[in-house]
């Protein structure tokens, strides 16, 4: 009792022409899980020497010196208004001597020439100052 499912001569002479791909799946899904297998775990994580003990204490703000310069060539310490140059080359000299340097904070009035405020800085340079910033800049905008 066989039962022939072809067409209705009996003709079984057909050549089959697909290519048969479940073999090729089957060796790539095996060559898959060998390559997951030997990859090695991965670690996200960093490893850091971090350090031991007591952090240093914060170090302390600097000290402030506020230099203004009138717009008629008056020069203030401070708010104190200085005497004369010399005076002014005094208090920089001692500012200069200072192990740890003030900042010196130059703040010139919008009116006062550039001579003054040259004559500070070329004073400040000279003695040996550093630390030297123009504040209050946002005057001189239009």
């Amino acid at each position: 009792m066989a039962m022939h499912l072809g067409g209705s001569g009996g003709d079984d002479q057909d050549v089959m022409v697909d290519i048969n791909t479940t073999p090729l799946i089957d060796v790539m899904l095996v060559l898959l899980i060998m390559l997951i297998i030997t990859i090695p775990v991965q670690l996200h994580s960093v490893n850091l020497d971090m350090p031991v003990g007591t952090p240093p204490p914060p170090p302390k703000p600097p000290v402030v010196v506020n230099v203004d310069v009138d717009f008629d060539g008056t020069i203030y310490w401070n708010g104190q208004p200085v005497a004369d140059r010399t005076s002014l080359d005094a208090l920089l000299q001692a500012a200069a001597a200072q192990p740890d340097q003030p900042e010196i904070h130059l703040r010139p009035n919008k009116l006062a020439t550039y001579k003054y405020v040259a004559e500070v800085l070329a004073s400040a340079q000279r003695l040996g100052l550093t630390k030297i910033g123009l504040v209050g800049n946002e005057q001189f905008m239009q």
